[in-house]
């Protein structure tokens, strides 16, 4: 197998060629236009990064925007180079390349801050997030050979859910520096060999590894989109994702194609014209100079600055779960802090270091903690798993594999899933069936319930017990309410047997023996039957308490 590279950019020089618009060759063509849409993609880029920077007023969102709007002004400057130096082509290609990944580590970061403004915050939000959409095609046709044991299953847990995604995206920024660098070393070595399709050269392991990356750096950025378009619809997320899509598509994917064209399946060959550098080079890097021009003015719309300026309408984040009742909190603007001339805002955008240490925070997640990662709350039930309507049912009663109790010896009368039901149409429901906890008293003395997160669910109760002997109580209104238990019985709380208490699954840990007081309100038999179970016979007579 041939080791050698017949033919190079670095040994090719265009000599002379036809000219095709009156005294202008195709090469001198290509530079008047490449130039003229370099400027105008400078202008309306840096245009914007400024009117960003002087109104710096959300640093978290702002220097990822500027970061993104940077990559038109790179982009046109590497393929206008390329036109002029294209023998050096080589170089100015994998360098612009390579700022790509931290373009689209950048846009998936700002989304991420549209979400909630830190990481903690964001982790929250995804840990609460309902319902976990499933994977975009064509994933979710895998899902068919594994189900959802298989490999390709949608996560259970939001946060999962969110972890792979990081991981999809942080780890291009890995790959494509990489392969920059083995781009630039093979090359000085002459074993680069772009013309080549050869898989004795590096250019083919190169494109190869590069296409497999930047295709899950992308799809994870749709899943996400897919994920999250309704709750960001205010901040436009479909013309963002649009406007970064197609840069890399157009960038990466167009020059494929025309490598391919040209060195493998010979669409085009050099003629009069045309000479190989030209076909090679000229005309995949004019196309980028042109395309840079327009996204430079439809980054206009994509990344507007008006959203920033003081006194500009106020956004809100979303919340992870509507059905929680969490109310959005405020993107608060801060004061401007981008610097005179917005300087200090631009060196903030071209720090790079978060980037580095979002890709070692996913490295990380893939190795630690994997086998205590179902303990999440994320992984547990949440309250819309288990039907808590009253009557109560068995757990595991609408689930799939869920044990009943029904087939247990114990007595019909006292079974919970059919306490206080009616044997017959006639007989009347009794008070209790309209729920215990709807008609429970709160204690005044107890503390109030605080929350810690703004996205903690409030369907699940989190207590706060404070078991010193001052805790007051107010006792059950025996009277107003009616009692489960027997007759001319009253139920006081005693907190100092609560602590030995705690373990018990009984309704009636913590509670005194039943005390003696007045009884106003009638109990059905139901309720004699259940107190004389619990507490004993209190009726001498054996007769019914009325």
């Amino acid at each position: 197998m041939n080791s050698t590279c017949n033919s190079t950019l670095d040994d090719m020089r265009i000599v002379s060629e036809e000219k095709i618009v009156g005294p202008l060759t195709f090469h001198q063509l290509a530079l008047i236009i490449g130039g003229a849409t370099t400027i105008i993609a400078y202008v309306a880029s840096f245009y914007l990064m400024w009117r960003h920077a002087i109104n710096y007023t959300k640093p978290c969102e702002q220097r990822h925007i500027i970061r993104i709007l940077f990559m038109v002004p790179i982009y046109a400057t590497s393929a206008f180079l390329c036109i002029w130096y294209y023998w050096h082509a080589v170089y100015f290609q994998v360098l612009s390349d390579c700022y790509e990944a931290f373009a689209i580590a950048s846009f998936f970061a700002l989304m991420c801050h549209y979400v909630a403004p830190d990481l903690h915050d964001q982790k929250e939000f995804f840990r609460h997030m309902r319902p976990v959409k499933p994977w975009v095609w064509p994933v979710n046709w895998l899902t068919v050979c594994g189900g959802q044991r298989g490999i390709w299953r949608t996560p259970q847990s939001g946060l999962t859910w969110f972890n792979i995604i990081w991981i999809g995206v942080y780890h291009y920024c890995f790959i494509r520096v990489a392969m920059t660098i083995t781009a630039v070393v093979t090359q000085y070595f002459n074993k680069y060999c772009e013309s080549s399709n050869s898989i004795v050269f590096a250019h083919i392991w190169v494109i190869a590894i590069e296409c497999v990356a930047v295709t899950i750096a992308m799809y994870c950025l749709i899943q996400f989109y897919v994920q999250l378009r309704e709750p960001l619809a205010e901040h436009k997320p479909f013309l963002k994702v649009l406007a970064i899509k197609l840069v890399i598509f157009l960038s990466f994917w167009q020059t494929i194609a025309i490598s391919l064209g040209t060195s493998t399946l010979h669409i085009v060959s050099p003629s009069a014209a045309l000479a190989y550098p030209d076909i090679k080079v000229g005309i995949p890097s004019l196309m980028l100079c042109v395309e840079m021009a327009i996204f430079g003015i439809l980054h206009l719309w994509a990344f507007p600055y008006s959203p920033y300026v003081e006194g500009a309408k106020t956004s809100f984040y979303p919340v992870p779960d509507p059905s929680m009742g969490v109310p959005p909190r405020e993107n608060e603007h801060e004061p401007k802090v981008g610097g005179f001339m917005g300087l200090k805002a631009f060196g903030d955008a071209l720090n790079l270091w978060d980037i580095f240490k979002a890709f070692g925070r996913g490295m990380r997640w893939l190795v630690v903690g994997v086998k205590k990662r179902r303990s999440d709350p994320s992984y547990q039930p949440k309250p819309d798993d288990v039907d808590t309507s009253y009557p109560m049912k068995p757990y595991g009663a609408n689930h799939p594999g869920g044990k009943s109790t029904d087939h247990l010896p114990i007595a019909t009368e006292f079974r919970r899933s059919t306490f206080d039901h009616p044997t017959t149409t006639d007989e009347p429901v009794a008070e209790e069936s309209a729920g215990l906890i709807t008609n429970a008293q709160s204690n005044p003395a107890s503390p109030p319930k605080r929350q810690l997160s703004p996205y903690v669910d409030p369907r699940q109760p989190q207590y706060q017990y404070d078991p010193g002997p001052s805790t007051a109580y107010t006792p059950y209104d025996d009277d107003a309410k009616g009692d489960l238990g027997a007759a001319h019985a009253r139920y006081e709380y005693d907190h100092r047997v609560r602590g030995a208490q705690m373990s018990q699954s009984g309704r009636t840990a913590g509670w005194s023996e039943p005390q003696p007081g007045p009884r106003n309100a009638q109990r059905s038999s139901t309720q004699i039957r259940v107190g004389n179970a619990l507490w004993g016979d209190r009726n001498p007579q054996g007769g019914v308490a009325r």
